[in-house]
C-alpha cells in the first residue's frame, strides 16, 4: 500500500478540511475549484452550465462520500444494525438521491458502494450481500434512476472488493437493464490494468447473454495501481494501453478478439447487447474507438450504445476534440442533410465531462488519490501544452483570414 497523506485520513479537526475553516477555504480556492462541481445543487447547476457551454454533451455527476479499506483494517466495524451502521446507510441514500435529482435525462451519476458505509466495506471484501437496509437503499436510488432515464457508474474500488462489487452490481443489471425495458440504467467498471479484467469481462458478457440484459460496461485504465499486487496488474504502461485498446475493440465491433476470448460455449453470434463507457485521458484510445464508430457509419453497421468520459480539470484536449468533431458533424449534417452529397458519414460523439461533488473531506481522498496515482501526469501536461499550442495557432489562422 502506499502511504495515505495526512489530510486524507485526518486524525484530528486541525486536518479535517469540513471542521478547520483556514483548510477548507485554501482548499476550495485551489484544488477543489479545479476538480470539484461544488457542495450543493446551486454551485453543481453552475458548473454544469459551463461544461455543457463548452459543448459536452453530458455530464457523469459523482457522489464523492466512499470509505477506503484503512477505515475498516485500523478501527472497530460498527454491527450490521448498529446506529453508526444505519446513519451511513442514510447519508448515502440521501447523498444518491439528491446526486439522481441534480443529473439529467440521459446523463449518469457516479458512487462508489463502500459509500455505504463500513459495514457495507466489509461485506464487499467477504463477496457477501448487502443488508435488507442497504438493498432497501440501492434499490430506491436505481428505481429513482429508471424513472428519469438516468445510468448509475459503480466505480471499481481496492481490488479486494471487486469481487463482492461485481456479485451486487450484476444482480441489479438483471433487473434493471431487460432488453424489454429499452434502459441500460447500471453500469460496471472494468480496469484495463489488472491481468484477470479480460476473462471477467468475458464471463459478464456471457452472463448477459444467459439472462437477457443489455451489459453496461464502464472501461478504464485503473486507478489503484499504487496499492494493487503486482502481480495482478500488466508489467507497463504500453501492455495496459495494448489490452484497454482491445478490449475497447471488441466491445465496439461485438467481436472477440486476442484479448477478449470467449467464455466457454460463447460465440460472436451469442455477443449481447452492450452500452459502453469510455472513460480515459488518453486521446489515442479515443481516436482509435471514433475511427472505429466512423467505420461502423461509413458501412451501415449497427453501433452499441456509447459515451467517452474525462474528469474535471484534467484530459480537456481530449474531450475538447470530440466536442469539436461533433459540432462539425453536425453542422455538416444540418447544412447538407443527412444524405447529401458533401455529407461525410462520421458518427457524432457524446464526451461527458465527470464532475465529482460533496463537501471538501469528502471529496479530498478522490482528489489525492488520483495525484498519487496518475503517474503519467506529466506526460498529459505535455500533451496538454502541445494541443493547446496547436489549438491557438488554429484560432490565429481563422482570425487573420477574417480580418484580412
Amino acid at each position: 500500500m502506499y502511504p495515505k497523506p495526512l489530510l486524507a485520513t485526518p486524525k484530528t479537526a486541525l486536518l479535517d478540511p469540513d471542521k478547520n475553516r483556514a483548510l477548507n477555504w485554501v482548499l476550495k480556492k485551489t484544488f477543489y475549484s479545479q476538480f470539484c462541481a461544488g457542495e450543493n445543487g446551486a454551485e453543481v447547476a453552475k458548473t454544469t452550465k459551463a461544461v455543457k457551454g463548452v459543448g459536452y454533451h453530458g455530464i457523469i455527476l459523482e457522489y464523492a462520500l466512499e470509505v477506503l479499506l484503512d477505515g475498516i483494517e485500523h478501527g472497530p466495524v460498527p454491527g450490521a444494525d448498529s446506529p453508526e451502521t444505519k446513519r451511513e446507510i442514510e447519508e448515502w441514500r440521501r447523498g444518491m438521491l439528491y446526486t439522481v435529482e441534480m443529473a439529467g435525462p440521459g446523463e449518469f451519476a457516479a458512487l462508489k458502494w463502500s459509500g455505504l458505509g463500513r459495514y457495507a466495506l466489509h461485506l464487499l471484501k467477504q463477496n457477501k450481500p448487502p443488508t435488507p437496509l442497504m438493498d432497501s437503499a440501492i434499490r430506491e436510488v436505481c428505481d429513482a434512476a429508471a424513472a428519469k432515464n438516468l445510468a448509475l457508474l459503480p466505480g471499481a474500488e481496492e481490488e479486494i472488493t471487486n469481487a463482492g462489487i461485481d456479485t451486487w452490481t450484476l444482480a441489479l443489471e438483471r433487473q434493471y437493464n431487460r432488453h424489454e425495458t429499452g434502459q441500460t440504467i447500471m453500469y460496471n467498471t472494468y480496469q484495463a490494468y489488472l491481468k484477470s479484467t479480460p476473462e471477467k469481462i468475458a464471463r459478464h458478457l456471457a452472463d448477459a447473454h444467459e439472462h437477457g440484459y443489455t451489459i453496461g460496461i464502464k472501461l478504464v485504465r485503473g486507478a489503484y495501481l499504487a496499492s494493487e499486487p503486482k502481480s495482478q496488474v500488466w508489467s507497463s504502461k504500453a501492455e495496459t494501453d495494448r489490452v484497454y485498446n482491445s478490449l475497447a475493440e471488441s466491445l465496439l465491433r461485438r467481436q472477440y478478439g486476442e484479448v477478449l476470448r470467449p467464455a466457454p460455449g460463447s460465440t460472436n453470434e451469442s455477443f449481447p447487447q452492450v452500452a459502453l463507457v469510455l472513460a480515459t485521458h488518453n486521446a489515442e484510445s479515443v481516436r482509435r474507438a471514433q475511427e472505429i464508430r466512423n467505420q461502423q457509419v461509413a458501412a451501415a453497421e449497427p453501433r452499441i450504445t456509447l459515451a467517452y468520459a474525462q474528469l474535471m480539470g484534467m484530459a480537456d484536449e481530449v474531450g475538447c476534440e470530440l466536442v469539436q468533431a461533433g459540432k462539425l458533424a453536425m453542422a455538416e449534417q444540418g447544412a447538407h442533410g443527412a444524405y447529401g452529397p458533401l455529407w461525410r458519414k462520421v458518427d457524432i460523439p457524446k464526451a461527458y465531462k465527470c464532475l465529482c461533488w460533496g463537501t471538501a473531506g469528502e471529496c479530498l481522498q478522490f482528489l489525492l488519490r488520483r495525484a498519487a496515482e496518475n503517474k503519467d501526469a506529466a506526460t498529459r501536461t505535455a500533451t496538454t501544452r502541445k494541443a493547446m499550442a496547436g489549438e491557438l495557432k488554429r484560432r490565429i489562422k481563422v482570425a487573420l483570414r477574417l480580418t484580412s
